[in-house]
């Protein structure tokens, strides 16, 4: 069972590296609560997966790569839900980027999954650690999704 689980956490991770958005819908329950708060990226919130992705598709397509690495997965069961507490790191690359081509944040995650049929993720909670590389990749990622 624990195998299943983490199977859905690195089949989600690896849908949204691949911009495989249809797979990525497919792994999250609705409503799905996200939460980026300790990165400064808001209050957190229930919302429907394709408000996630739609903002997603804004912003991760204008990086040339991105990779979600996730390790350390501690998986508790309880019935029908489980919770994974786990490292992660993202490396976002855009290879013509003046001031350095990669961008690294680093922290952990809570992520929440419900078994309906299959596993499917109820939320995600990011706990930000630190950042390293260009932090302004993202403001030119936002601009070059837009512009394609």
């Amino acid at each position: 069972m624990t195998t299943e689980i983490a199977n859905t956490v690195a089949r989600f991770f690896k849908a949204v590296d691949d911009r495989e958005w249809a797979m990525a819908e497919a792994l999250m329950a609705n409503p799905y609560h996200l939460d980026y708060s300790s990165f400064g990226a808001g209050e957190a919130a229930d919302l429907a997966p394709t408000q996630i992705l739609k903002g997603w598709k804004g912003f991760l397509p204008g990086f040339d790569h991105t990779h979600h690495q996730i390790g350390n997965l501690d998986i508790s069961v309880d019935g029908d839900k489980a919770k994974v507490a786990c490292y992660g790191t993202a490396t976002h690359v855009i290879a013509d980027a003046g001031g350095g081509t990669v961008w690294t944040v680093v922290g952990t995650y809570t992520i929440t999954l419900k078994r309906v049929g299959d596993w499917k993720l109820t939320g995600t909670t990011f706990h930000f650690k630190y950042q390293d590389g260009n932090t302004g990749l993202p403001e030119k990622a936002a601009e070059r999704a837009a512009a394609a």
